[in-house]
């Protein structure tokens, strides 16, 4: 396979470095507006070479759409223009609603698999790829009935060729569950940053009084803004569905702490702690 991936991220890079090293790509072509990611992803081997859009498109047997979220739904009907009936497209976007209505009706709607591989870190850029990154993680196929039987194929061997596990949802299934589970967590952690900021002036006593829970709870308000600024932007209403919910409970813990209830407090931990049996 030649692989095109738009977009040498921290995703993007993860997914040329795995699938040269894994066999499924024999060629792995790089496409990014910023010319220095591209020189990084040549120099860390991620990609074998660069091409222009309109180039790497037309090469490729599958091309990966690995961009900010508001940019594919810019360069996704776009690419649909210039695809054959032998070319698969997949996205690996943490949104899929405002995405897929974009392509509603285009005639090579069934030559795109809307994709969200689980699996990330913190840290961005072609830099921070990683060889083993979606090992054991899932991958959610989303409305996978609108796309043609062999581009479903073919992403499930890309992905499975990478190690990941399947899950299939539609697309606001898919955004409102994203909501719960990563995007208010996202939110969560730059409040807290931004709370232990503006309450710690003395950096240096942070750093020496952080333990590792306050390292993993605060972990990803190191994540980019360009990244979660569109996720935000485009899943707008689930996550104020989520955002409430969250601020209610936090409403509950401190109304608990005003009046002294740590009865209420030790129950509520206790009901808390029954997401073990969820993340086991």
């Amino acid at each position: 396979m030649t692989v095109t991936i738009i977009g040498i991220g921290l995703i993007g890079g993860s997914l040329g470095i795995t699938l040269k090293e894994n066999g499924f790509a024999t060629r792995v072509i790089g496409v990014d507006a910023n010319p220095e990611n591209l020189h990084k992803a040549i120099r860390r081997r991620l990609v074998d070479e660069e091409m222009s859009l309109a180039e790497g498109v037309t090469v490729a047997d599958v091309v990966i759409l690995a961009t900010p979220v508001d940019v594919m739904r810019k360069l996704l009907p776009e690419i649909l223009d210039r695809v054959g009936d032998r070319q698969t497209v997949v996205d690996v976007g943490s949104t899929k609603e405002l995405l897929l209505d974009e392509i509603a009706g285009h005639p090579n709607r069934a030559r795109f698999v809307a994709c969200h591989p689980m699996a990330g870190t913190e840290f961005s850029g072609p830099e921070a790829a990683l060889p083993k990154l979606f090992e054991d993680k899932v991958c959610v196929i989303v409305d996978g009935d609108d796309s043609a039987l062999d581009a479903l194929d073919v992403a499930r061997r890309l992905f499975k060729s990478a190690g990941m596990k399947f899950s299939w949802l539609d697309r606001r299934a898919h955004d409102l569950h994203c909501a719960y589970v990563s995007h208010i967590s996202h939110i969560a952690s730059f409040a807290l940053a931004l709370t232990v900021l503006e309450k710690e002036k003395d950096e240096q006593r942070i750093f020496d009084l952080a333990s590792s829970g306050f390292g993993s709870t605060v972990r990803l308000a190191k994540s980019s803004a360009d990244m979660w600024v569109p996720i935000f932007r485009q899943n707008r209403d689930h996550v104020l569905d989520v955002l409430d919910e969250h601020i209610e409970q936090l409403s509950k813990f401190r109304t608990q702490l005003i009046k002294r209830d740590f009865d209420g407090f030790y129950e509520r931990i206790e009901r808390a702690n029954q997401i073990e049996k969820i993340l086991k």
